[in-house]
């Protein structure tokens, strides 16, 4: 009798740890579907909720007896999704609205731009009175990536304004303002004379301005507001986003392209077409650059996706090799996922004839929409570098609500 007690409590500790794990199992897996659901959907007056991504997941009430009633008049509510429509998971806003439609692009579009300040890019050390090597910048603790605003009195938006501070200060002691990491700070730094140049020096290389090619991803006409890239342009020294004081994107035309490989992305090489400005920027925001259109474009309109529709599967992507003129290529949508703010999917190019002339994805086809279901479900951000067949994209609707914000502000 007393080895069968043994072996019962034996029994009653490895049901209570198992059922601890399938506690903690279920709890983890109603972690992840809270997370991988979204926040917010948009649906058409009538249309019903739904989530092709999660079959399983309706609002609550019997058979989703809401899921209509409560979506014929634009507005917003709020509605619980459920397991079934009976287990209760997370409670999200569904907002009314008529399905927007925008001006499909997918051409390639010049960008200049120039900083809010002078962006600290490099340094280089010069010869003091004793010969030793000094860095006026460096001694300051400036560092790569620092947006140098104010020199003594100067405000310095131009490379010209640096060396004409410079030259103010003669060797003495001056205050200098700058912006590291979103916050404001400041220093003190004493130019140096190098004699070689015949100038005073600061040590430091900056930059001002910067110029690239992208694809325009959609004008929403209505608004006269334009979108691209879908994502922030960044130094190519430095990698920070470069702070906007001013830009403007001029027409512009594909004259090669260098294949990517692993390791290695490939390239567009393009050419500005003029010094017309089609557009100004007023946003370089990290999910894409957008602003106001001066220019009648070329394009498709097409109906939006709402981020919920866009599913695994089939799509193109609609993007410009060479010229002015987009073509539709074949991709897979590989992955989706509503928790990220710009990499919603991951994309896999399939066509032979677009693999053959970039190798997939290349930069210069950030913002190139991606279609499914004949409506503009995304556009491309970013490449795989260690696979150039493959690569992110951003949600079309995200990207039209940062256009009429940018709208509003106008």
């Amino acid at each position: 009798m007393k080895n069968t007690g043994r072996t019962t409590g034996k029994g009653r500790r490895l049901r209570k740890i198992g059922a601890a794990y399938c506690l903690a199992a279920l709890t983890a897996a109603l972690g992840w579907l809270y997370s991988s659901l979204p926040d917010h959907v948009s649906l058409e007056p009538g249309q019903a909720l739904t989530l092709p991504r999660f079959a399983y997941i309706q609002p609550m009430g019997a058979a989703g007896a809401r899921n209509v009633a409560s979506t014929r008049t634009a507005g917003s509510y709020q509605t619980t999704l459920s397991i079934g429509g009976i287990f209760p998971v997370k409670t999200v806003r569904a907002t009314i609205t008529p399905r927007p439609q925008v001006k499909v692009c997918g051409t390639p579009f010049g960008v200049k731009m120039f900083s809010e300040g002078a962006l600290v890019v490099g340094f280089t050390d010069s010869s003091g009175p004793d010969g030793a090597p000094v860095n006026p910048a460096k001694e300051a603790g400036l560092r790569l990536g620092d947006r140098v605003i104010c020199i003594g009195e100067t405000v310095t938006e131009s490379n010209d304004a640096v060396k004409a501070a410079l030259e103010g200060a003669a060797g003495r002691p001056v205050r200098v303002v700058y912006v590291r990491e979103g916050s404001q700070q400041q220093t003190v730094l004493t130019p140096c004379w190098d004699a070689a140049a015949g100038e005073w020096r600061a040590g430091m290389w900056v930059r001002d301005s910067s110029a690239g090619v992208g694809t325009l991803t959609f004008i929403d006409e209505e608004n006269g507001v334009f979108a691209g890239l879908g994502h922030s342009i960044s130094d190519g020294d430095t990698g920070q986003s470069i702070a906007l004081r001013s830009g403007e994107i001029v027409p512009c035309e594909i004259v090669g392209c260098t294949k990517g490989s692993a390791g290695s992305p490939g390239e567009l090489k393009g050419k500005f077409l003029g010094s017309h400005a089609v557009g100004s920027i007023e946003l370089n925001g990290e999910n894409g650059v957008y602003g106001a259109a001066r220019a009648t474009f070329d394009g498709q309109v097409m109906e939006v996706a709402f981020a919920q529709e866009v599913v695994e599967g089939p799509a193109q992507i609609l993007t410009t090799t060479r010229g002015q003129t987009a073509r539709i290529y074949d991709v897979e949508i590989e992955k989706v996922t509503d928790a990220e703010q710009v990499r919603n999917m991951v994309i896999h190019v399939t066509d032979p004839t677009l693999l053959a002339e970039t190798g997939g994805i290349v930069q210069g086809m950030s913002g190139s929409p991606i279609l499914q279901n004949g409506r503009l479900a995304g556009a491309v951000t970013h490449v795989l570098v260690n696979d150039p067949t493959r690569g992110y994209a951003i949600f079309a609707e995200t990207m039209l609500a940062q256009a009429e914000r940018v709208e509003t502000e106008e």
